[in-house]
């Protein structure tokens, strides 16, 4: 049996699961039935509670039920690194956070929608790619 994948989940894929598109869904569900390790910062669980609580996707139905429901689980499950070396490659400024987790974790994969600013495709051994390449490809 090999050692459960490690997965670092930017803001957009948990967004588009609890919107229900199908693949960061499934993704979702690997995390949340503990199928695959998680990893957190305190940084990143700020964002996601922040960005999870706006008022645009209150308009989704069930959204805000869910997104509490999954937030925390999260807190529950995910394991979390507490990151003390800064990162200054993506242009986003507030994405580097995500590489300052990869960076201290050594997650497997950090999954991410936004391909806009996440140009790289590794970091240290750490694969950067988007849901359906790691559904179509890696999911265990």
């Amino acid at each position: 049996m090999s050692e459960m994948q490690s997965l670092i989940l930017d803001t957009n894929v948990i967004i588009s699961g609890l919107i229900g598109h199908s693949i960061p869904y499934n993704i979702l569900e690997l995390v949340l039935e503990r199928r695959v390790k998680l990893f957190i910062s305190q940084m990143i669980l700020e964002e996601y509670i922040d960005v999870l609580s706006r008022e645009k996707f209150s308009k989704c139905a069930d959204f805000t039920a869910n997104a509490n429901i999954v937030l925390s689980t999260i807190e529950e499950i995910a394991i979390g690194f507490n990151p003390k070396d800064k990162v200054t490659i993506l242009k986003d400024v507030e994405d580097n956070k995500f590489l300052e987790l990869v960076q201290i974790s050594n997650a497997d994969f950090l999954i991410t929608g936004n391909t806009n600013d996440f140009i790289i495709k590794v970091f240290g051994s750490t694969k950067i790619i988007t849901p359906s390449e790691y559904w179509n490809t890696y999911k265990p």
